[in-house]
């Protein structure tokens, strides 16, 4: 069979479950997901500020790595041209764009210099969220929102505010709602004395940049977690009950990366919950290993079962999707192009469940007959629907679009010294 015929036999075939995998795909192209550019440089930014700091570490030596804007919007739109459905862009502050001879510490940013990127994001279709960087800056040295010193903390909040005001500005130009997360590296390598005090000046340091007042049609504020970072192995101030907390009593998102918690919980067990006692969330998909985060997304337990979580409580609506790793190991470029179809595949698969079916089996107490069509989930014939998805969407199929990938690396990356 060639693959138009080996999908009109998946199509069948998910029909016996009462499935349409037409619908499911046509689900899939209206699923925004935003691609996070800090991949294509290693996270590095345009400030040339120095090593990464705060935590975040990226390794490996592989060549190409983006250096400036220029090189950085070509890169990723190599990836953007390989990536089927629906597109936004994630950018962090350090990646501001200066006219020569111009630079501005982060407190001091505006809009006018992330015009660049609403110009690239204007021609592509896509959408823009932000994020204020509180890492990588002599500044971020010892803490950063929750800093003892009133001087430090006013910096970060200043930052924080600009970035508020350059969110707005995206938001209307581009006419699309801006997320923007706030994540601070803050913490202590050994066991602390006084867990209270940091995270009393952290909330304040929240209620000062969220006071100025915004547009919350236009900006979505949310705000992310982490268990540990590098250097922070016993105490973070900004943990996952503080993000709650804050987030559930000042209205605005709470945002889970999966990377972001104790090895033994699951994010996809959280999502339920969350969804309960909140209107909107926000997510960065990752994949962690062991006790580290940010590793390129691959179509696994744990992203699948993110997925479902999304689908099945028709929670799509409700939820800012978003990548997050950096590899410097791998072509840059395929990272971003894995990464996004596999989240991709994760979300189609949720899609192809019947999840009506499989909820009214578990109240029903049928449990056996649950876990046989569970299982015979696994083998129904995905693969020709997500080619499918690739054909409609314009993109190469399977792993022909590597192809493009090193022809790129030939000709652009491999030039870069």
């Amino acid at each position: 069979m060639n693959r138009e015929e080996r999908y009109r036999a998946a199509r069948e075939r998910y029909a016996e479950f009462g499935v349409d995998a037409g619908a499911a795909i046509r689900k899939l192209k209206e699923i925004p997901i935003s691609l996070h550019c800090w991949q294509g440089d290693d996270v590095q930014g345009f400030e040339d500020a120095g090593p990464l700091s705060g935590g975040i570490q990226t390794t490996g030596n592989y060549p190409g790595k983006a250096r400036t804007p220029e090189e950085l919007m070509s890169d990723l739109d190599k990836a953007l041209e390989l990536i089927p459905g629906k597109k936004r862009l994630n950018l962090h502050a350090s990646y501001a764009v200066f006219e020569p001879g111009e630079t501005a510490d982060r407190d001091a940013l505006e809009p006018r210099h992330f015009k660049a990127w609403v110009e690239f994001a204007k021609k592509r279709g896509l959408g823009l969220d932000f994020n204020p960087t509180l890492f990588s800056h002599p500044k971020a040295a010892e803490a950063t929102l929750s800093s003892a010193d009133p001087e430090i903390r006013k910096f970060w909040v200043d930052h924080c505010k600009c970035c508020l005001r350059i969110s707005e500005y995206f938001a209307e130009e581009l006419g699309q709602p801006c997320l923007m997360n706030i994540w601070i590296p803050d913490g202590l390598k050994d066991i602390p004395a006084d867990r209270f005090s940091p995270r009393a000046r952290f909330a304040q340091s929240l209620d000062e940049i969220l006071s100025i007042g915004y547009d919350k049609e236009k900006v979505l504020v949310s705000l992310e977690s982490k268990v540990f970072g590098i250097g922070l192995e016993s105490y973070t101030v900004g943990s996952s009950e503080f993000c709650l907390g804050y987030a559930a009593s000042r209205g605005i998102l709470p945002l889970m990366d999966n990377g972001h918690y104790h090895p033994t919980e699951m994010v996809s067990d959280k999502i339920s919950s969350i969804l309960l006692f909140f209107d909107r969330l926000a997510l960065h998909i990752t994949r962690s290993v062991r006790w580290d985060s940010d590793h390129v997304v691959l179509f696994d337990d744990e992203t699948k079962e993110i997925a479902k979580e999304l689908v099945r409580n028709d929670a799509l609506g409700r939820v800012c999707l978003g990548l997050d790793f950096f590899d410097a190991s791998i072509n840059r470029v395929a990272a971003w192009v894995m990464g996004m179809r596999n989240f991709q595949k994760a979300l189609l698969y949720a899609l192809l469940c019947p999840n009506e079916k499989l909820a009214a089996l578990q109240k029903e107490g049928d449990f056996t007959k649950l876990m046989l069509l569970q299982e015979e989930l696994k083998t129904c014939p995905f693969g020709d629907v997500w080619d499918q998805f690739c054909r409609e969407s314009g993109v190469p199929e399977r792993e022909e679009w590597y192809g493009e990938v090193k022809r790129y690396e030939e000709t652009v990356l491999s030039r870069r010294n």
